[in-house]
């Protein structure tokens, strides 16, 4: 990197660009618009005075950016920023802002502001649209999905302005923060002096205290039947590891009910099926993990003498306006810091219990292993005539068995007939449940990891929902290898189950084509993906899948580029 003089001076553009590098942003996901003149500037200011920016990459739809920078924070855990264009950019960028937020993912989201004035000031408006794009309160759109906001006033704020918003974003709970950015303030200049400089302040990063661990573990160890409910990971590797060697030692069953990360592998001894009911039933202390609806409350009800824990970077889900499960202990922990640390109290009290405890596992053992089969079995028998999505997930766990790979699943390949085994390996859309997540945070993952095989696999609305278009021209122009396997019943899949669940015996249930789900004519997937190069193959019956997988997997191996898969399930 050149140093810069003390009075040597750039756009605030430029500016703004460089102090995130700074910060260890890697990539800005950008879809630019008549407010970028001074970023674009500033990035050829920046290049012809040799000064270190991060990469910025062109996105063609905001949507896809959001959900680039979500994946690369899964795969790195370093947060990065998306440039979107005024009110209507910001606009687009909005459901990935709510799925960041509900899954503490913190993304450095800006955009521009329509310029303030008309005339008379340097980046004034020059075009109708600067008039049209105007907003009492842009940053409305985001607001309730943003940690902090702010309106950028002056250049000079640009490093601070900069440091703040990253050290809010990456604080306990991590989440999305919003920073507008008005033309006329990024024409203007500002020194270059101190841009390079580390951040002016840090993150802070909740632990949980000594005294509660040691509460917590004194449960755990005294209960008879202890349930551990986990919905997002367990942290880290290391937290991967310390649960799965904590629930093994203590025979404690684990259920992921609508996981949204791995905490412990689909074959672990202690994984459960996903029904809470069961272990609800008779359990005495409970260990929620980081799950904003470990269980369904007019479902499932834990007895009156439980001990529910309740433990995670943010264990009451504040930002969640209704949500009243019991929480007798109440720790703030990352699950990085705190799975490991309650680990090392529950291996203190071991030898007090050992038998009780040996009893206990080979019971809980025995109960998940006729799970398995059963669940296994169920996905066996999809594979004759048209598929089930029970089939499809068994034989991509097959196809990509032994390989270092990650599944992303939005409404697409269900979890409970694969084989995953490390903390990286599966993700399920968010629950905020803002569509076409899968697809442009495959891209980002991929982009952060090139040797590691991605897989997305959704439901054929949810494709739709994710802008293909635009992610195939990402897929290209990026040589991104993703597999895509397009989970194919021809309608709103998560609709009609609601709905049967609400009312199994009602009118809608009876009918042949249910009112308001059916995505009938289906589009030709294929041709979309062969659009923008890519290999595609249509799969229609359970036979053809395994050689197709192995055909896909055989393409990107070779030829390094996108390989879709369009299979047709059962309705």
């Amino acid at each position: 990197m050149k140093h810069e003089t003390p009075t040597a001076s750039m756009t605030a553009g430029g500016a703004l660009l460089a102090r995130l590098k700074s910060v260890g942003v890697d990539y800005i996901f950008a879809n630019s618009g008549t407010d970028f003149p001074p970023v674009i500037e500033g990035l050829a200011e920046a290049e012809a005075k040799s000064i270190d920016l991060p990469e910025a990459i062109i996105i063609p739809h905001e949507a896809a950016a959001m959900g680039m920078a979500h994946g690369y924070y899964l795969a790195t855990g370093r947060s990065q920023a998306v440039m979107a264009h005024t009110n209507v950019g910001l606009a687009n960028c909005s459901i990935g802002a709510i799925n960041a937020a509900m899954e503490n993912v913190p993304v450095l989201l800006f955009s521009g502001r329509t310029p303030t004035v008309e005339k008379d000031r340097f980046g004034a408006r020059t075009v109708p649209i600067g008039w049209g794009q105007e907003m009492r309160d842009q940053t409305a759109l985001v607001r309730e999905a943003s940690k902090w906001d702010y309106e950028l006033r002056f250049p000079e704020q640009v490093a601070e302005i900069t440091d703040r918003a990253w050290a809010i974003a990456n604080s306990t709970p991590r989440g999305p923060v919003y920073v507008s950015l008005p033309r006329e303030v990024l024409c203007e200049t500002t020194p270059t002096a101190g841009l390079s400089n580390p951040p002016s302040m840090q993150p802070t990063v909740q632990h949980a205290s000594a005294t509660q661990i040691e509460q917590v573990a004194d449960v755990l160890a005294r209960a008879k039947n202890p349930v551990i409910f986990a919905q997002h990971g367990a942290g880290s590797p290391e937290g991967f590891a310390a649960l799965s060697q904590l629930a093994y030692d203590w025979g404690i069953p684990v259920c992921q009910y609508w996981a949204v990360a791995l905490a412990i592998p689909t074959d672990h001894p202690m994984a459960t099926g996903p029904d809470p009911a069961p272990l609800l039933e008779n359990a005495d202390a409970v260990l929620v993990l980081d799950a904003l609806a470990p269980w369904a409350p007019d479902s499932h009800t834990p007895a009156p003498d439980c001990t529910v824990i309740q433990m995670g970077p943010d264990p009451l889900k504040a930002r969640t306006p209704v949500r009243n499960f019991r929480s007798d202990i109440t720790v703030s922990s990352e699950l990085a810091q705190g799975i490991p640390a309650l680990k090392a109290a529950m291996d203190a009290r071991l030898p007090k219990g050992k038998s009780a405890v040996i009893d206990r596992r080979a019971k809980v053992e025995k109960s998940n292993a006729q799970t398995r089969k059963e669940t296994r079995d169920r996905a066996n028998a999809g594979r004759d005539g048209q598929m089930t999505k029970e089939w499809v997930s068994l034989c991509l766990s097959r196809a990509i068995e032994g390989t270092k790979s990650t599944i992303l699943s939005e409404l697409g390949c269900p979890m409970a007939p694969m084989s995953l085994d490390h903390h990286q390996a599966w993700y399920q859309e968010p629950h905020a449940g803002g569509l076409g997540w899968s697809f442009p945070a495959a891209l980002g993952m991929q982009l952060a990891d090139r040797d590691r095989l991605i897989v997305a696999t959704m439901g054929d609305g949810s494709y739709m929902f994710s802008n293909p278009v635009a992610c195939h021209q990402i897929a290209e122009a990026m040589e991104l290898p993703l597999l895509l396997v397009i989970v194919n019943n021809a309608e709103w899949g998560a609709v009609r189950q609601s709905v049967l669940g609400i009312y199994p015996d009602g009118y809608a249930s009876r009918t042949n084509r249910m009112p308001l789900t059916q995505l009938s004519p289906v589009p030709d997937f294929c041709k979309v993906a062969e659009a923008s190069r890519a290999w595609a193959r249509r799969v229609e019956t359970g036979p053809e899948l395994p050689d197709a997988l192995g055909a896909a997997l055989e393409h990107i191996a070779t030829n390094r580029s996108l390989a879709l898969l369009d299979v047709r399930v059962r309705p």
